[in-house]
């Protein structure tokens, strides 16, 4: 008796290097061979343009902070999200890439649109709402970070699974204190899946055991 085919994860990496691409996806690679995924990356974004392996892809990775995609390449991941291909990854490399394209950022459903200059102790919470949703179930309730606080704009189609809030203290814009906004995201986009974690400055964001929980079951939640 044969068994099922391996599903196949596409990891494209790359962009503003402060992101640590390569070392920030390597810490998913084994995790993504242990469920199953048989895992294909590169460092080019012309890997969006091959319509027949976007078909099979199950998965992609994105790890791409800032950039330029060109229109071709984002009307191809686009049509394979929409084909069933699941979009995942976190902080600016997936809300913080091609700024210049909003066909993307209406795929995403969000966009980064600051941090303060500092590292900021804050926490991201989880909507008590949503706090059944699979990908954050059982996590604590509160997730306590010291790293790049982002505020992002997110669209009305993103199931915003939990939240962070600026301190009204010295160091945040005063333009942002007391704002809350989106961290975690998921959302579909016709028969694709796709997860978005504003975490992850650093590897030791993801590192964090709570962090690297609600990351692994994002990229499992938005694959085929």
């Amino acid at each position: 008796m044969s068994s099922a085919p391996a599903r196949r994860a596409l990891v494209v990496r790359g962009g503003w290097e402060g992101h640590v691409p390569v070392q920030a996806t390597d810490l998913f690679l084994p995790f993504l061979r242990e469920q199953g995924f048989r895992v294909t990356v590169s460092d080019t974004l012309d890997a969006y343009l091959d319509a027949v392996a976007m078909a099979a892809t199950d998965l992609v990775v994105q790890c791409w902070t800032m950039g330029e995609i060109t229109r071709e390449q984002s009307a191809s991941l686009g049509a394979a999200v929409a084909a069933g291909t699941g979009l995942a990854g976190w902080h600016g490399g997936i809300c913080d890439a091609f700024r210049a394209d909003p066909a993307y950022q209406w795929l995403t459903g969000g966009q980064f649109v600051m941090h303060p200059p500092e590292f900021v102790r804050h926490t991201v919470d989880i909507v008590p709402e949503r706090a059944a949703h699979p990908v954050v179930a059982g996590l604590p309730a509160a997730i306590p970070l010291h790293t790049e606080q982002y505020l992002v704009h997110t669209g009305p189609e993103a199931d915003v699974l939990a939240t962070t809030t600026f301190a009204d203290a010295d160091g945040i814009p005063e333009s942002a204190r007391g704002v809350t906004s989106a961290a975690v995201w998921t959302r579909t986009w016709g028969l694709g899946r796709v997860f978005v974690s504003a975490i992850g400055h650093k590897i030791e964001d993801l590192e964090d055991p709570a962090v690297r929980e609600l990351t692994r079951r994002g990229l499992l939640w938005a694959a085929r």
